[in-house]
């Protein structure tokens, strides 16, 4: 079964997720951006979600964790928790 490293910052707005992604393409670390913004238990580890399988995730953020590019920032996705960027760190 296939397996990947994610981390993600979930946040309420489409607007606020782009806002969050500009400052990451800027060059803001990914982990700092999570403690302060995203809303999952998660953000506490920098949006670390640790090493996830196939079918673990709700489908969207599953498609991206599985089918995007790796070691680049995804996203808004949208959910039912809300809108998420995505970073895949690697994929097996």
């Amino acid at each position: 079964m296939a397996t990947a490293l994610a981390r993600h910052i979930l946040v309420k707005t489409s607007e606020e997720a782009e806002a969050i992604k500009k400052r990451l393409s800027s060059g803001s670390d990914f982990g700092k951006l999570a403690k302060k913004h995203s809303s999952c238990k998660s953000g506490r580890r920098g949006g670390d979600l640790g090493e996830v399988r196939s079918g673990q995730m709700v489908k969207v953020i599953d498609d991206v964790i599985f089918k995007k590019a790796t070691n680049q920032v995804h996203g808004p996705i949208k959910s039912q928790f809300g809108f998420h960027l995505v970073e895949v760190v690697y994929r097996d």
